[in-house]
């Protein structure tokens, strides 16, 4: 695939290397509006509202831009629901499979929707919720439910697989235990199409459809690849205008993170050495497992602009990141010509799941996140990253 037909390939020919120190990721905030607007096309079309999943996407620089599209934020965690609430406000809804007592007398006084994971979730925190309400907080509470259907095929990321830990089965449900609730939550997808959203609401719909007209709203969770070129977001408009249709009176929530960011950042990253072992070698100041971890997870091979298949041009490298992990290996690569020390390599796609997944392992330094505003061509870096932010990780 030639990098102006990848994901973000328009982000990277508009970008100046020059005014890039690396390794940093660079979100391009017109694609990134790009994309905010064809969701809001569709929460208008579809009468909807789609939320961020702060899971996927958490660059706030961005917020003032990302706010003026769509409605709120989704959190799995209390750094995640303050980050919502106080760096980009509206609806700030919560999910996480399990908390504490402590953290959700702190989670209530954030959200406005909290999401339990099972029945005897929704028991012990109710005493905690009726307080806040009682002290002026509102919070609407759904229970998170488990369908039992099966659309991703990395098991990683598998929300419904066998013994899934993540909601409530129909089998382990009774009627009572939906007694002061106000909405249902599913998640199933997972970089997928509106085919596996109408699967899915298929059999969401065979579970617990009994129960659907009883709730105020009803969350169909991330994994939405709305944003994706061939996505056919018509269809997805009609499987959502239809649902509302069977199920009037009921609000309809949809919480990308990914969608939000598809196609909008790159990672710039330079070559530190060059040697061989067997074959070309090249370290960069970058790393897989620390700084794209689901490049080791996943696994999925990025694209580097100007890079091809092992073998299809020139010279193949295998490019590998700068920590002591045997395994920090990126992939290999051909080039038209040899990699010199400081050439500068650019990853395609690098804004959703790396910034919100990187970690500092060796006391190796994050990127710095900047932003690109293609009107002007300037680069802005918001964070740059040193030696206390690793030492203040630790004790």
């Amino acid at each position: 695939m030639s990098a102006g037909a990848a994901l973000g390939g328009h982000v990277a020919a508009r970008l100046d290397l020059a005014k890039v120190d690396t390794p940093a990721y660079v979100t391009d905030l017109g694609a990134l509006e790009d994309n905010l607007k064809l969701l809001a096309s569709v929460m208008e079309r579809a009468g909807v509202t789609i939320i961020l999943a702060l899971k996927g996407f958490a660059q706030w620089a961005t917020f003032p831009l990302v706010k003026r599209y769509l409605k709120g934020t989704t959190a799995s965690s209390i750094a995640e629901a303050r980050l919502g609430r106080e760096e980009f406000g509206g609806e700030v809804h919560a999910y996480a499979p399990a908390w504490s007592d402590d953290d959700l007398r702190e989670v209530v006084t954030l959200v406005d929707h909290l999401v339990l994971n099972s029945p005897n979730q929704w028991r012990r925190a109710r005493p905690i919720v009726e307080a806040a309400r009682a002290a002026g907080h509102v919070v609407s509470c759904g229970l998170r439910v488990n369908h039992e259907h099966q659309e991703v095929e990395v098991a990683l990321y598998d929300p419904a697989g066998p013994c899934s830990r993540l909601g409530t089965t129909r089998a382990n449900l009774r009627p009572e235990d939906l007694d002061g609730l106000d909405g249902l939550h599913f998640h199933t997808l997972c970089q997928l199409g509106p085919d596996a959203l109408d699967r899915a609401l298929t059999a969401f719909e065979a579970k617990f459809g009994e129960f659907i007209d009883q709730m105020k709203w009803v969350n169909f969770g991330g994994g939405h690849h709305i944003t994706r070129p061939d996505y056919d977001t018509d269809y997805l408009v009609s499987l959502l205008t239809a649902f509302k249709a069977r199920h009037p009176g009921v609000a309809v929530y949809l919480e990308p993170g990914e969608a939000v960011a598809l196609g909008t950042g790159v990672l710039v990253a330079s070559v530190l050495d060059v040697f061989d072992n067997g074959m070309p070698l090249a370290i960069l100041d970058t790393s897989a497992t620390a700084h794209m971890p689901d490049v080791l997870e996943m696994p999925y091979r990025p694209v580097i602009v100007g890079a091809g298949e092992p073998n299809e041009k020139a010279i193949t490298y295998r490019l590998g990141g700068l920590t002591c992990l045997a395994g920090d290996v990126i992939g290999d690569y051909s080039f038209d010509r040899p990699l010199a020390i400081g050439d500068k390599l650019v990853f395609l796609d690098m804004a959703h799941y790396t910034m919100v997944k990187n970690t500092m392992f060796n006391g190796v330094r994050l990127p710095d996140i900047a932003t690109h505003d293609p009107a002007t061509g300037e680069v802005h870096v918001s964070r740059r990253f040193g030696y206390h932010d690793y030492r203040d990780r630790l004790s």
